[in-house]
């Protein structure tokens, strides 16, 4: 079985905008998914990239016409300028990782329903609550937002090695067998992978 190592930031609206497409073409071609929630920031850092708010304003203004235009496209909700944005990701990555280490609930919509809150529902995914709805959703144990802060923290600092180490410089970022795809609008081509035609 084809095993997807996907990268990824709770905080990102690009992961927001990929929603379930990564799970649906996995489950339709047999492939598993290895979730790796990683510090997107720092790795903007460590690979040479800047956060959104130090780039270009030529960058800036062309990222918020994307995403827009993105959210349209795809028929998904989306504020531009989210109350809650930027906000500490590490909070909900941690929580999602203890979700990941306890099993039962469905992490592809654990992940969607993070970045969901912070993009289209103008909560603050670095607030408690949020993040237990969030866990209860997914169908997890929402007390799993007060377990496992230590663990968390050491997988996300090791996902963002890793991440750093795979060739990973933003997120959505998907790697498998060594082939690395970026961005929410790869997902077609990771499918074509996985079926011998690319």
């Amino acid at each position: 079985m084809a095993t997807i190592d996907y990268y990824f930031a709770t905080l990102s609206p690009y992961c927001y905008l990929a929603g379930l497409r990564l799970e649906e073409v996995a489950a339709k071609n047999g492939a598993q998914i290895n979730y790796k929630p990683f510090d997107l920031l720092q790795g903007f850092t460590l690979t040479g990239g800047m956060a959104p708010k130090d780039r270009h304003i030529s960058r800036i203004e062309y990222r918020a016409q994307e995403l827009v235009r993105q959210a349209k496209k795809l028929g998904l909700p989306f504020n531009l300028k989210p109350a809650h944005w930027p906000t500490n990701g590490a909070l909900s990555a941690y929580a999602f990782i203890a979700a990941q280490n306890a099993g039962g609930g469905d992490l592809g919509l654990l992940a969607h329903s993070f970045t969901r809150a912070c993009w289209a529902e103008e909560k603050d995914i670095a607030n408690e609550e949020v993040i237990r709805a969030c866990l209860v959703e997914a169908g997890f144990n929402p007390d799993l937002a007060d377990s496992g802060l230590l663990l968390g923290a050491e997988t996300y600092t090791r996902n963002l090695e890793e991440a750093v180490e795979a060739g990973a410089f933003g997120a959505p970022f998907y790697v498998i067998e060594g082939q690395r795809f970026w961005g929410q609008d790869r997902i077609v081509d990771l499918e074509l992978y996985l079926q011998g035609k690319l």
